[in-house]
Formats: C-alpha cells, structure tokens, sequence
C-alpha cells in the first residue's frame, strides 16, 4: 500500500486536526467532505477540533492484524471530543486493565507505524490518559 495523491491532500488536515464545518446546517465533518452528508451542501469553513475529550466505548484488540502484532494488548476506542464531535482511535500509555468509559483523554499526533520494506512511516492521533 503506497503513498496516494489523495494521502496527501489529507495531510495538512491531519496534521492540525481540522474539521470542515457546513455553512448551511453547521455540521462538523470529520474528516472533512466535499458534500455535507446531513444537507447536501457544498461550502465549508474549516475548524480545528478539540484536542481533549472523553472516552465512550473501547475495546481491547488481544488479536492484531498484520503489522500491529507487537502491539497487543491495545485498545481502541470511541472518544467524544469537547466540541461534541465523536471519532474513534487507539488509546495509549495506560494498561488497557486501567481504562474505563468517561475517563478524560488529550488526542495527540503520533506515529501508527513503518509500512514496508520502505520503512515509511504512518502517523494518526491517538489518545492519552489525562493523568
């Protein structure tokens, strides 16, 4: 799996977590659309999301697909951002026995792996722990 055209127009987005907010009905998309699923409208401005939320549901993976098998036990889940917009993610630097829904999380950037002989490296958001 390489690296695509549509990979790096993601980028910018994904580096600073934006979001593209509907003119029309003012629903946040994330990641960001050309066409607002709720209202069919084609004008967004973009938003950036916040950074601290809280986790709805998780679960914990014992059984990695390929490329994660180092990883395991990790979990996964449902975190609900402060702005009210609900992605899902890896949850990390905790034991997964410690983690329970509602518990307060920061989302930040981080590296999800190296793909390949290549070594190319992929970076998504996860979330952490707020201590």
């Amino acid at each position: 799996m390489g690296i695509t055209g549509r990979n790096w127009r993601e980028y910018p987005q994904r580096y600073r977590m934006e979001a593209a907010k509907c003119n029309k009905c003012d629903k946040i998309n994330f990641p960001p659309r050309l066409i607002c699923p709720k209202c069919g409208h084609r004008e967004f401005e973009k938003v950036k999301l916040a950074d601290e939320g809280i986790v709805k549901s998780f679960t914990v993976i014992r059984v990695a697909p390929t490329g994660f098998e180092d990883e395991v036990p990790y979990a996964v889940g449902i975190v609900e951002l402060k702005d009210g917009l609900s992605t899902m993610m890896q949850i990390t630097d905790c034991e997964t026995e410690e983690l329970n829904i509602g518990i307060p999380v920061r989302v930040e950037f981080r590296r999800v792996q190296a793909e390949g002989d290549a070594g190319v490296l992929m970076y998504g958001y996860k979330a952490v722990p707020l201590k």
